[in-house]
């Protein structure tokens, strides 16, 4: 059976933002294909794709590459995410369903009880999960991709600091949805501001030495394996 050229494409994205294949290095076809079980032709797919979201590069005789971004590259990401996301909460204030109010509500119960037991793996995995059902309430197709593209980018480029006070974070999504709750787009707007605002200077850049070959560090992604994430 063909495996859909998306499931190729998240997998090696998840490979490059994990650390698996190292800036610079050089991502051949018949490399990937046999890694990841399928013909070279949905890896070709999703190289293309990987170069448009600035995650590759096609060097001149040395073919397919992961890009190496500059830290000039990697502060304009926060930037870029301090504006989208405010914009994205407003949006979804005035366009939310019953639905993702559940799902965002659910995810503080869960993000507060949790921060009290100080489970910083969870609390991690519970905040992207928040912010892309904020994200996808505010039923812009568009924008969501583009969050959801800064996110794994932003993933790649910094190291988070676990937060000295968690709560304070959960209480800040608590007020989020409050105001997406009411219809208060301005309100969400501001809260979601400065939320951003604080939680950004907990990003360190993680810049990686060294070129070559990319080392091989076990990646999770057979593609033949049922289902991907995303």
């Amino acid at each position: 059976m063909r495996i859909p050229a998306h499931s190729v494409c998240t997998a090696i994205r998840d490979d490059i933002v994990s650390g698996v294949y190292e800036r610079g290095g050089r991502l051949t076809e018949e490399l990937l294909a046999r890694r990841y079980g399928v013909s070279r032709v949905p890896v070709r797919e999703a190289l293309r794709t990987l170069e448009a979201e600035g995650f590759v590069v096609t060097r001149r005789h040395a073919g397919a590459c992961v890009a190496e971004p500059t830290e000039e590259e990697a502060a304009d990401l926060l930037e870029i995410r301090a504006l989208l996301e405010p914009l994205g909460a407003a949006r979804a204030a005035q366009r939310r369903t019953e639905a993702h109010l559940k799902v965002l509500r659910g995810l503080v119960r869960l993000g507060q009880e949790r921060s009290r037991h100080g489970r910083s793996e969870d609390l991690r995995s519970l905040g992207g999960w928040f912010h892309e059902t904020l994200a996808q309430a505010g039923g812009s197709p568009g924008l969501t991709a583009l969050l959801t593209q800064l996110r794994h980018k932003i993933a790649w480029m910094y190291v988070v600091e676990t937060s000295a006070a968690p709560a304070e974070a959960w209480a800040e999504h608590a007020a989020i949805v409050d105001a997406v709750a009411r219809g208060d787009a301005e309100r969400a707007r501001a809260l979601t501001a400065q939320h951003t605002e604080r939680t950004t200077s907990a990003h360190r850049p993680r810049f990686v030495q060294g070129r070559g070959i990319p080392g091989v560090r076990g990646s999770q992604h057979p593609v033949n394996a049922v289902g991907l994430r995303h």
